[in-house]
């Protein structure tokens, strides 16, 4: 019989690599400038949400379809400062790939990874 550490359960262990998360997701709504090449090769610059985000990458709702692979440009737009302190307008650009996309209704559900991670 194969022993396991106390306090692990075999339920939360994976013996797939794939499934095993880098860093931990927060559920967080978060507007977000998306800029790239759809995927019927046009450029755009839209407002999009996030559905979740984490240190390596973010869930997006979209109107627009984008293709598997491709490098887009994130922008988080920042609000006006409430005083005259240095603030910067946005936040970004944070270059991303597309890493998976699916369709549900009107949204297209986007899944990038940053190039680099995040602080």
């Amino acid at each position: 019989m194969a022993s396991m550490k106390p306090g692990i359960a075999k339920s939360t262990m994976s013996s797939n690599p794939a499934e095993r998360r880098r860093s931990e997701r927060i559920r967080l709504t978060v507007p977000m400038f998306v800029r790239g090449t759809d995927a019927f090769g046009e450029d755009f610059l839209d407002l999009t949400r996030t559905l979740d985000i984490s240190a390596r990458g973010a869930y997006l709702a979209s109107s627009r379809m984008m293709k598997t692979n491709e490098l887009v440009s994130l922008t988080i737009p920042a609000p006006p400062p409430a005083s005259s302190t240095p603030v910067p307008a946005t936040v970004g650009p944070i270059q991303a790939r597309v890493r998976r996309m699916h369709r549900r209704g009107d949204l297209h559900l986007v899944g990038v990874e940053f190039v680099s991670p995040l602080d």
